[in-house]
């Protein structure tokens, strides 16, 4: 079979990729290894994460707030076995309605390991056998898995990933979470509003270690009111499993002190790394950098021609929305036209409670290129939407270029501000100033008008409510 484009992987930048070309006139396979569409994202990531921290944000503020929301309750107890069941229903709706997209979109799914036998030919393995199919353009989506060093004995059932955490039908006593990156952090909350003791073993001196250090430290002290206990510039050196649970040891950076953590799950969170396993990448002539992700150019080409590489197999932020755009944007080249992206403009979200999000320049890169900023800050413990829903947590941070005014980062701690960060995203795609965001007129009371009062502070103007 002849296709103008084949697409291997069906997560968010591998079926958005095809989606666009069919949309753009081209005749469109697509190739997925899983019975189900939608990749990590939609099966084992994104979806499911979000709907058990929905499910324990919900349990959380029965036990903690509704009291004093003046709503009576008793007996509130945790059905675990419910809450994956409902978690499992989201993920089912999510992917079939990826599969009804490529039935409207007529792309022709395969489902089986892909593999190159050449340039233009890709080999499909299936339990139905073997089948052959030929692109004119082949575009390469197979996403990421964890990183799982030998060290920690992986074993699916005591020392896990977050593949496995989504399925847990019990709520453990106790949980060490190594990494304290996005995936730790956002688990590590779920089990820790559910009860669970959780620790963080973290080899740097923070969490989030990749965003501006203003948001890990205020995350940290919220999810320590959970109860979770951090040890950061620590390393793990070894985890032994048993049946039942674990034991972690844990040494200082830089010092021979070390100890032992028992716990009932060890969850490795400490990154992923490109997934190209089975792809054959050899016989089509692709090369791989040192860490294994697929070389590509400025239009996300590869070192053959005609065959691109996008999402979590090239270089870059490991994110869903990431892959999207790429898939666009590969899709639109292919077409003839030309598309852009703006990697500074990819905002990034971990979606704890308060939830933190950013776009842009941190203050550490600013200061470290020697970039002249100004900083405004607002906490949401001033705003008046954030006490009438008791989120008084967090803030929103605004930098701007000390000389033009324009804003170059924004960062936020705070409720919901995994939405609030789009005005912030809208307003830099067109080179706002700090003043320009200050004088838009937010609805009040909303959380948004904790960025305008960010923005006054930034461009020099003291904020109106504190």
């Amino acid at each position: 079979m002849q296709y103008d484009v084949i697409v291997i992987g069906s997560g968010p930048g591998g079926y958005v990729g095809a989606i666009r070309s069919a949309q753009l006139g081209k005749k469109v396979a697509i190739v997925e290894k899983y019975d189900t569409l939608g990749g990590t994202c939609l099966n084992v990531g994104c979806i499911p994460s979000k709907a058990l921290l929905d499910s324990s944000e919900h349990y959380h503020h029965a036990v903690t707030r509704f009291t004093e929301h003046g709503i009576e309750t008793s007996d509130v107890k945790i059905n675990m076995k419910q809450m994956i069941s409902r978690k499992n229903d989201v993920v089912n709706q999510t992917c079939k309605g990826i599969e009804f997209l490529m039935k409207k979109n007529k792309i022709d799914v395969y489902i089986g390991q892909g593999s190159f036998m050449s340039q233009n030919i890709i080999a499909i393995e299936s339990a139905s056998g073997r089948k052959e199919i030929k692109g004119k353009q082949i575009i390469i989506a197979t996403g990421s898995k964890p990183i799982v060093p030998d060290v920690f004995h992986y074993d699916k059932n005591r020392v896990i990933t977050s593949t496995e955490a989504l399925n847990i039908d019990e709520v453990p006593k106790k949980m060490v979470i190594v990494g304290g990156g996005v995936i730790g952090l956002e688990l590590g909350s779920v089990f820790a509003r559910l009860g669970t003791s959780v620790d963080v073993v973290e080899f740097m001196d923070s969490i989030l270690p990749t965003m501006d250090s203003d948001c890990g430290k205020e995350l940290m002290r919220s999810l320590k009111k959970l109860g979770m206990t951090f040890y950061l510039s620590h390393s793990v050196t070894g985890v032994t499993a048993t049946k039942t649970g674990c034991t972690v040891n844990v040494q200082k950076r830089d010092s021979d002190k070390n100890f032992d953590i028992k716990a009932d799950y060890c969850l490795v969170a400490i990154g992923r790394k490109a997934y190209t396993d089975g792809l054959n990448l050899e016989a089509a002539g692709i090369t791989v950098d040192d860490k294994g992700r697929i070389n590509v150019n400025e239009h996300l080409e590869t070192t053959v021609s005609g065959i691109f590489a996008i999402g979590d197999v090239i270089k870059g932020a490991m994110l869903a929305h990431k892959a999207e755009e790429e898939g666009i944007f590969v899709a639109e080249y292919i077409a003839g036209e030309k598309p852009h992206i703006d990697y500074n403009l990819i905002p990034g979200v971990v979606y704890t409670w308060p939830e933190v999000a950013a776009v842009g320049k941190t203050e550490e890169e600013l200061k470290a290129s020697g970039i002249p900023y100004k900083s405004g800050k607002f906490p949401f413990k001033a705003l008046g939407r954030a006490r009438a829903s008791m989120d008084t947590e967090g803030f929103v941070k605004v930098l701007a270029d000390k000389n033009t005014d324009e804003v170059l980062g924004v960062h936020m701690v705070g409720p919901r501000v995994a939405d609030v960060i789009m005005e912030a995203v809208a307003l830099m795609e067109f080179r706002a100033s700090a003043e320009d965001m200050s004088r838009i007129s937010h609805p009040h009371p909303t959380y948004t008008e904790a960025v305008k009062e960010a923005a006054l502070a930034a461009t020099g103007n003291r904020a109106l409510h504190i």
